[in-house]
């Protein structure tokens, strides 16, 4: 996050200082790109803290109804159809405990399933930041032969899912080679800046080298803003 918000109060500078109008697109789609990720961190950061705490409601809330301890689910599959996304959890011998005893959970981009006293173990699924909404009233859970189903609704229907939540999908685009930033979170937007310079004309390349020395300057005062 430090070299993300670095990388933010550079990109403002030169965005104050340029003056060319293919600069100051550039520019502006950098920045938003930079914000997007540092709000996605944020999020991030917030879904593991919520992960903890609620991991820690279960066992003061059914204490007296349960043994054992709480094993966190991982292991899952998922398809889709026009109205719902499902999720298969498998559970062994889950469809002899009583129907009270599996309970799910729904927020519009959440839901978390508790599954309490199975052979002696309490069972936790929790999925945050689903990739869209779904609807609350329309969402679902079926318990089958050593299977949860879990049914949750798509409040756009005929629209396709290409990840179940959106931590998966921006996983998968951090892969692509287009804004890497696993070894140096800086090194997008220097390319960026590389490639505007090198196809620039006089213009540019004056604004872009003035608005640099000024923002360096203005850095080594202490005079950035954020």
């Amino acid at each position: 996050l430090g070299s993300l918000q670095k990388d933010l109060e550079e990109v403002k500078v030169l965005l104050e200082k340029a003056t060319r109008k293919r600069v100051r697109d550039t520019l502006t789609t950098e920045k938003s790109k930079i914000e997007t990720e540092i709000k996605n961190k944020m999020q991030q950061k917030s879904q593991r803290k919520a992960e903890l705490l609620e991991n820690e409601k279960p066992a003061a809330v059914v204490a007296p109804i349960t043994t054992g301890y709480t094993v966190k689910i991982s292991n899952y599959g998922w398809d889709q159809s026009d109205k719902f996304v499902k999720i298969y959890i498998t559970l062994t011998g889950v469809h002899q405990v009583p129907t009270e005893n599996v309970q799910v959970h729904f927020t519009e981009r959440s839901f978390d399933l508790l599954v309490k006293n199975l052979n002696g173990k309490n069972y936790s699924m929790i999925v945050n930041n689903l990739l869209k909404p779904i609807s609350v009233e329309g969402s679902s859970k079926k318990v089958k032969t050593d299977t949860v189903l879990i049914l949750c609704r798509k409040k756009a229907e005929n629209t396709r899912w290409d990840y179940l939540t959106q931590v998966e999908k921006e996983c998968k685009e951090k892969e692509k080679p287009s804004y890497d930033t696993e070894t140096d979170p800086s090194e997008g937007l220097m390319n960026v800046l590389k490639k505007i310079y090198e196809d620039g004309d006089d213009d540019m390349k004056r604004t872009i080298n003035k608005a640099w020395v000024e923002s360096r300057e203005k850095q080594a005062k202490g005079d950035t803003e954020f």
